[in-house]
């Protein structure tokens, strides 16, 4: 690699508490106070004067997979995006969709000259002149970015000004192709690709697309250099990772761990027993319910997670407890998905709300066995024909929980009701009515 001098890495944080990972990178230490510029450039040193190409290929050489939910290379990505025949346009994606999910908001609100540097890097790399930030409606990330934006644009900081914007606050409207179309000032709903963004995207240029968090390794990779990022974590998909972890009798919280910790290490980092789960959902609303006697072994990354049937998305770990009826937390999820929508495909517009209420039908009752054959075919129909990966992120949940909860469903089926139906809601749906909002 390039003979670039790398500064050393930033000093841990003095204490972690019991039983959290021994590394953190992301996330601003507990005894500092805040993250504005000086407090920034004291921690992790100015941005480093390098070139696009050793940014390249340091990113390329870390091996970082982005942490949005795909786990795209992302130096493969900066790659394609710079070798396109138009000018480069840059989004930072810190929408964070997954109701479960506080990663993003948290490191925004915590590292925010982090992110803003790793968007100007990324900028530099791809020889962008165009850089967006957008955030959901309401995000409590928004005053603080715009403070460290005006910081930036005080001191200097950046060559191309970040522009920051808001959009709807649903579901879809965090996936890639919806930021273009909103960027391009058209409805934040997701469109058939291709062509994806890198290859035309803002203004029809192409455009690269990270999440808030990849930009934030970013900056840490051109700082600290491949190998320093590669010390930690799964040698395939190494590094860090921030994970938002909820189960029993705990609130949530969010814990940067490394890349190829266990189900059940994170879960007992956050000091929830896996026994004391009946479920385990994992990768979010996209994501899939696991046996905890599975779950727990797995490590945190794309690929165990995928040979299980499973989906590492952005990182969220559920821990079901043992009062609570799975059918009918399923079933309000997938009422919400059903709800959020894009409204442009029959999938979506029919297929949805059918499985949606046939699953709430069997979750509360009363059930009807002419409905059992539709639901099956429904079910394997539905995936590979919408217009986005709406409809299938929705099947591989429900499908799953038609599997973990299979006893529950042949008692469901024969007129019984386990006694978590009645229980408080315990996995977060934000209220419907936020879905007949406007798409602008």
């Amino acid at each position: 690699m390039s003979t670039q001098p790398f500064l050393p890495p930033p000093p841990p944080p003095p204490a972690f508490k019991p039983g959290a990972p021994p590394v953190q990178r992301l996330l601003r230490p507990a005894d500092s106070p805040s993250d504005n510029l000086a407090a920034h450039l004291a921690r992790h040193g100015r941005m480093p004067a390098a070139s696009p190409a050793t940014i390249m290929g340091e990113v390329d050489a870390s091996g970082l997979l982005g942490r949005g939910g795909a786990g795209f290379p992302a130096g493969r990505k900066m790659r394609t995006v710079a070798a396109g025949s138009a000018r480069a346009v840059v989004v930072g994606n810190g929408c964070e969709g997954e109701p479960g999910s506080g990663k993003d908001d948290l490191l925004l609100r915590q590292s925010p000259h982090l992110v803003l540097d790793g968007l100007s890097l990324a900028a530099r790399a791809v020889g962008a002149d165009e850089v967006h930030l957008v955030l959901h409606a309401r995000s409590a990330a928004a005053p603080v970015l715009a403070q460290a934006i005006d910081e930036r644009l005080r001191a200097k900081l950046d060559t191309v000004r970040v522009q920051l914007h808001a959009v709807p606050a649903r579901y879809v409207s965090s996936e890639e192709s919806a930021l273009v179309q909103f960027l391009n000032g058209g409805p934040a709903k997701p469109t058939f690709t291709p062509p994806r963004p890198y290859e035309r995207g803002v203004s029809r240029r192409p455009t690269l697309i990270n999440n808030v968090e990849t930009l934030a390794n970013i900056a840490l990779i051109a700082r600290h250099g491949s190998d320093w990022f590669r010390s930690v974590g799964d040698a395939d998909e190494p590094g860090t990772q921030l994970i938002t972890v909820t189960g029993p009798g705990t609130t949530r919280q969010v814990l940067e761990i490394e890349t190829g910790t266990t189900v059940g290490s994170v879960l007992a980092t956050a000091g929830i027993r896996y026994e004391d789960c009946q479920a385990v959902l994992v990768g979010g609303y996209f994501g899939t319910w696991l046996a905890p006697a599975v779950a727990h072994r797995l490590p945190m990354t794309h690929e165990s997670l995928r040979a299980a049937g499973g989906a590492l998305g952005a990182g969220i770990v559920i821990g079901l407890p043992h009062d609570r009826c799975g059918l009918a937390e399923t079933a309000r999820v997938a009422g919400y998905l059903a709800a959020h929508n894009a409204g442009q495909c029959g999938p979506c517009l029919n297929g949805l709300p059918s499985i949606a209420g046939a699953l709430q039908k069997l979750a509360y009752g009363p059930w009807d066995e002419r409905m059992t054959a539709p639901l099956a075919r429904w079910l394997t129909v539905v995936p590979g024909r919408g217009a986005c990966r709406h409809p299938d992120g929705a099947i591989r949940l429900i499908g799953s929980a038609l599997q973990v909860f299979a006893q529950d469903v042949d008692s469901h089926r024969a007129g019984f009701r386990c006694r978590g139906v009645g229980n408080s809601q315990f996995l977060p749906v934000p209220h419907l009515a936020a879905a007949s909002g406007p798409w602008r």
